[in-house]
């Protein structure tokens, strides 16, 4: 069901990129589907930006809600949704910026998981110097 452009595929798209889109192409708010999935609009918004992941229980009602896979949210591959029709009409500018904002996104959160790691670390250095 992916168009040929890949919008929501896997190297396109990140998880919360396509609970987005499939939420709103539901026609769905981020308050609606929490007081649905019974979460806060914050918990979806999390997810939304790729803060953090949903438990197994809440993924599967989620896919349910808005009538794609579990492995379509998670991969992009599988039951989803085709591209919006307004990509596909702007597609070599709107493809390159959308690229480089991915691009940036996925070197963002690189960063912030090195700088996780740093922090533990130093957090145990600390401990042990007590």
């Amino acid at each position: 069901m992916n168009d040929d452009n890949d919008w929501y595929g896997p190297d396109a798209a990140t998880f919360g990129d396509r609970l987005a889109g499939a939420r709103e192409a539901a026609g769905m708010t981020q308050a609606q589907m929490a007081r649905r999935l019974g979460v806060k609009k914050t918990t979806i918004a999390a997810w939304e930006n790729d803060l953090s992941e949903p438990r197994a229980n809440r993924l599967s009602m989620m896919a349910g809600m808005v009538n794609v896979s579990i492995m379509w949210l998670l991969t992009g591959e599988g039951e989803g949704m085709d591209a919006p029709d307004e990509a596909v009409e702007g597609a070599p500018e709107l493809a390159e910026v959308v690229a480089e904002l991915r691009a940036i996104r996925s070197e963002m959160r690189a960063s912030a998981e090195r700088a996780a790691k740093l922090e533990k670390r130093l957090r145990l250095m600390l401990e042990q110097g007590r």
